[in-house]
């Protein structure tokens, strides 16, 4: 009998805590702000006595979820709409490198040692500390890095040329099934579909395991194969 109240336990705090998250707003789950930090700490220790102890009653637990998820929620509205509120409960961005120098006054106030600067850049692909202009520390931990001018990647603005618009490309073959709704989304047919393939060698849509395409009608077309080992083909 435990072990069904621990199960129905389980599957309805499940539930409620899915349906609550959903309702309050997307976050970004490995960079969570402190006080939503905070809350899945406080929210794990609730649940779990929850499910360690049947005898526990179960609806206090149910309303601490709530009460939690809404607390979060209502911190969360006070961030956006109350600056000075944010920046007293918040790690706001700050600047670790200006003009290519490290402001060290801001790493020890951040407890933001060099090597963990070094190693977010790193991560960034940036080796040399010759090639940043600004490097910032955002709430959540993350960096933000600017180049300098000279190290930026040349674009096509930076060519005076005006290429178009590719669009978003969409699925039009999951595994075999043919995705009719996009296809009409981009104003296309079966017919239309089965001759690009034919150009690709394809003749079955089933041959197909992933294809996509964007407005412009550029085509992505992966067939089904067999498995193969890559360590026979090729020495790593």
């Amino acid at each position: 009998m435990e072990y069904l109240i621990i199960t129905l336990r389980i599957i309805s705090v499940m539930a409620l805590f899915l349906f609550l998250i959903l309702k309050t707003g997307r976050r970004k789950i490995a960079e969570l702000p402190v006080y939503d930090f905070i809350s899945m700490i406080v929210l794990g220790s609730v649940i779990g006595a929850d499910i360690a102890e049947p005898n526990t009653p179960h609806l206090p637990i149910l309303f601490a979820v709530v009460l939690i998820v809404a607390l979060q929620y209502l911190v969360s509205s006070l961030l956006i709409n109350h600056k000075r509120f944010a920046r007293k409960i918040t790690f706001g961005p700050t600047v670790v490198i200006q003009n290519g120098q490290f402001i060290k006054s801001n790493m020890e106030r951040l407890k933001y040692p060099i090597e963990n600067v070094l190693m977010a850049l790193r991560e960034k692909d940036i080796f040399d500390l010759n090639e940043v202009e600004y490097a910032i520390v955002e709430g959540s931990g993350s960096i933000s890095v600017l180049k300098k001018s000279q190290f930026l990647p040349l674009t096509p603005s930076d060519m005076k040329l005006n290429p178009g618009v590719k669009g978003l490309f969409v699925p039009l073959i999951v595994d075999g099934k043919v995705q009719d709704s996009n296809l009409q989304h981009l104003k296309r047919d079966r017919p239309w579909l089965a001759s690009q393939l034919a150009q690709a060698g394809v003749q079955n849509f089933s041959e197909v395991f992933y294809a996509d395409c964007n407005s412009e009608g550029r085509l992505y077309v992966s067939k089904i194969i067999q498995a193969s080992n890559f360590n026979d083909d090729f020495t790593l």
